[in-house]
C-alpha cells in the first residue's frame, strides 16, 4: 500500500510524469544500453527496442500501476503484475537487475523533468517503483520455483526431431530434451523463449507458444517468419538454418493466459499465427477427453496461409474460419464478423492475434454477452494493452 504522503504527491504529479513517460523511457533505455551494453546480449529484445514497443510497454505499465495504487489503494493489481512477471521470467530477469533499472530510470526522470523532481517527489515515485518491483520479485521467485529453477536459470538444450513447413512463411519444430532430465510441466497456452546466437555474436531471445500438449516429452513450436531487421531476425534465422538433429536452447514454459479447467463453454478466437495457443488448448481438450462445448473462430489471409489448419479441424469443436481470399464453403470470406454467430451463454473466451484484431473482437464478444472478466488474451511481444478493462 502506498503511504498517504506519497499518494498525495503521486496523484498531484501523475499528469506531468505520465505526459513525459515516453521521453523518460527513451532516455532510460539510451543511457542504460550505452553504459551497460551487455544487457542487449541475451536479455533485451533489440527488435522491440528498435520499434519502440518495449519503451511504450514500460511506460504503460508504470502509469497503470501508479493509477491502480491511487484508485484501489487496498488492492494489489495481480493481473497486471502476473502478466509482467511471466514476461520477465521467460527471459531470465533476476532480482539484482531491478537495482540496475532503478538507477537508470530515476536518473532519466531527473534529467527529463529537471527541477520539478524535488526530494519529496523523488521519494514518492521511489516508493511506487519499489512497491512494484517488490511485488514482481516475489511473484517471479514463485514462478521460478514452480519451474524448478532459481535466479532465472531455466535454460536447457532441446534437439529438433522433426521440421514441418506449415505454410510458405510458417514452420513447426518438434523438440525433445537433449538430456534425460525430467521435463517441466507446461499448461496449454504457455510459451517458451528460444535463445539463439546471431551472426554478429549477440544472443537474442524470442517467445514462441507451445503448439501442442507436449505428450511423450515432445514439444512443438510454430514459428512465423517476420521480414525486417531486427524485428524478424530470430524467426528468419530459425527458418533458414534449423534442421532435424540441430539443438536449440529453450527456457521453461511461462505465461499466465492458460486454459483453465471447468465446464464453461469455450470460445477460442485467433488470427494468423495467433492460432498457436488455441491449437495447444484443442490438443489438450482432445487428449483429456473433455466434453466442454468449444467454438473455434479463426481469421487468416487464405487457406494456404493458415498455419496449423489441419490441427484446428478437431471433431470435438465447432469452427468457423474467415479468409480474405480463397474461401470455400463452409468457410467465410472477408474479415471476422461475429454478427449472427451464437456465442454460448456463460462462455470463457481466449484471444490471440494482432492488437487491433483483439480489440475489435473483444468489443464484439462483450456486446454478445461475454463478461469482460471472462475474456483472456495473449500478446506476442511487449504487452501494450496492460491496464485495459
Amino acid at each position: 500500500m502506498l503511504s498517504a504522503e506519497s499518494a498525495a504527491i503521486v496523484r498531484a504529479t501523475l499528469p506531468v510524469v505520465g505526459a513525459s513517460l515516453d521521453a523518460i523511457t527513451t532516455r532510460f533505455y539510451e543511457t542504460m544500453f550505452s553504459e551497460r551494453p551487455e544487457l542487449l546480449d541475451g536479455l533485451f529484445n533489440r527488435g522491440n527496442q528498435a520499434s519502440g514497443e518495449q519503451r511504450r510497454a514500460l511506460a504503460g505499465s508504470i502509469a497503470s500501476f501508479a493509477t491502480m495504487l491511487l484508485d484501489h489503494p487496498d488492492e494489489r493489481p495481480d493481473a497486471l503484475l502476473a502478466r509482467i512477471a511471466h514476461k520477465h521470467t521467460a527471459v531470465g530477469v533476476t532480482d539484482d537487475q531491478y537495482v540496475i533499472v532503478h538507477k537508470y530510470l530515476f536518473s532519466a526522470i531527473a534529467e527529463v523533468l529537471g527541477e520539478a523532481v524535488t526530494a519529496e517527489v523523488a521519494a514518492a515515485w521511489d516508493e511506487v517503483y519499489w512497491l512494484m518491483a517488490g511485488a514482481l520479485i516475489a511473484l517471479e521467485a514463485r514462478i521460478y520455483a514452480e519451474a524448478g529453477a532459481c535466479d532465472g536459470d531455466t535454460w536447457r538444450r532441446w534437439r529438433v526431431v522433426a521440421r514441418r513447413d506449415e505454410t510458405p512463411d510458417a514452420v513447426s519444430f518438434l523438440l525433445r530434451p537433449a538430456d534425460d532430465a525430467p521435463v517441466p510441466p507446461a499448461r496449454p497456452g504457455q510459451y517458451v523463449s528460444v535463445r539463439v546466437r546471431m551472426p554478429d555474436g549477440v544472443h537474442q531471445l524470442r517467445q514462441y507458444t507451445l503448439s501442442n500438449a507436449g505428450e511423450d516429452r515432445l514439444r512443438r513450436i510454430t514459428v512465423k517468419r517476420v521480414d525486417g531487421d531486427p524485428a524478424g531476425e530470430v524467426s528468419t534465422l530459425l527458418h533458414a538454418t534449423v534442421r532435424p538433429g540441430d539443438e536449440l536452447t529453450l527456457s521453461a514454459p511461462f505465461g499466465d493466459v492458460t486454459l483453465e479447467d471447468g465446464d464453461a463453454p469455450l470460445v477460442l478466437v485467433s488470427a494468423g499465427i495467433g492460432c498457436t495457443p488455441m491449437v495447444a488448448m484443442l490438443d489438450h481438450l482432445v487428449a483429456t477427453g473433455s466434453r466442454r462445448r468449444v467454438l473455434v473462430l479463426h481469421a487468416d489471409r487464405s487457406p494456404a496461409e493458415h498455419a496449423l489448419r489441419e490441427d484446428m479441424l478437431r471433431p470435438a469443436a465447432e469452427r468457423i474460419f474467415w479468409y480474405e481470399s480463397g474461401a470455400v464453403a463452409p468457410d467465410r470470406a472477408g474479415l471476422m464478423d461475429l454478427d449472427g454467430i451464437e456465442i454460448p451463454d456463460g462462455a470463457v473466451a481466449y484471444l490471440c492475434g494482432p492488437m487491433p484484431f483483439m480489440r475489435d473482437v473483444r468489443a464484439r464478444l462483450m456486446r454478445a454477452g461475454v463478461a469482460a472478466r471472462d475474456i483472456r488474451y495473449e500478446v506476442f511481444g511487449p504487452d501494450l494493452w496492460l491496464g485495459a478493462d
